[in-house]
């Protein structure tokens, strides 16, 4: 497998978990707001492949507990199961982020127990789906089927938003709310433009702002927090 990039340790991506970062290319989507825009392109040259990842897991025992995979879409990756199998064999948690538009592969990974976190993006309410990720058209019902299988496995998960007023307002966290109700954990995530991210003109909310939106899903969701907003 070609490995497009490498973090080689942080305190942020695993919760409670110190770790390297793993990143697969390509994905499904184009969100004009995506700040990984140079991992789209799954045939784009790699930094190393699995077998000089699995060499640096190697030589990290003691000093890594746990390894985020993400992306890009690693569920695109039809060997993402073995190299997770992997990496736990070696004694490391695994984290999975994911957009959930593969929902047989996340299946797959949740049935054969090789996740011990899941992160899966939540990117706005149901009708404004297909516009936010940049496609005409959307199969909502792979993302609704990837949130029933998260809240339904046992494995500890969250969904979380990354908030832009561009395309998000109090209606889409209602119904946001509403579909995800009862999910264990839901993190609004503040929009950080860098020089990665190929659209210009998008705009954050800012931090009182954030809070009334995160009332709004409060009610539907067990914990809910801000993220990454001052």
């Amino acid at each position: 497998m070609v490995i497009h990039g490498l973090q080689k340790m942080t305190l942020l991506d695993f919760p409670g978990v110190v770790a390297c970062t793993v990143f697969l290319g390509g994905c499904d989507f184009r969100c004009p707001f995506c700040h990984n825009s140079e991992l789209l392109d799954m045939s784009a040259p790699g930094v190393m492949d699995s077998d000089e990842l699995l060499r640096f897991l190697g030589s990290r025992t003691g000093i890594l507990d746990g390894v985020a995979i993400t992306g890009g879409e690693p569920t695109l990756r039809k060997d993402l199961p073995e190299l997770m199998e992997k990496i736990r064999s070696m004694g490391f948690k695994v984290k999975l982020d994911t957009a959930g538009y593969h929902p047989d592969m996340l299946k797959r990974v949740l049935d054969a127990g090789l996740a011990d976190y899941v992160a899966m993006d939540i990117k706005n309410s149901k009708d404004r789906y297909a516009e936010t990720v940049g496609l005409p058209i959307v199969d909502i019902s792979k993302i609704e089927q990837s949130v029933e299988l998260l809240k339904t496995s046992g494995v500890e998960y969250e969904f979380r938003t990354t908030v832009l007023r561009n395309f998000h307002d109090e209606a889409s966290f209602k119904a946001i709310g509403e579909w995800i109700e009862g999910a264990e954990k839901y993190y609004l995530q503040g929009f950080v433009d860098r020089e990665t991210v190929v659209y210009s003109g998008f705009t954050a909310y800012s931090r009182p702002e954030m809070e009334r939106l995160l009332d709004i899903v409060k009610p539907y969701v067990k914990n809910a927090e801000i993220r990454g907003v001052d």
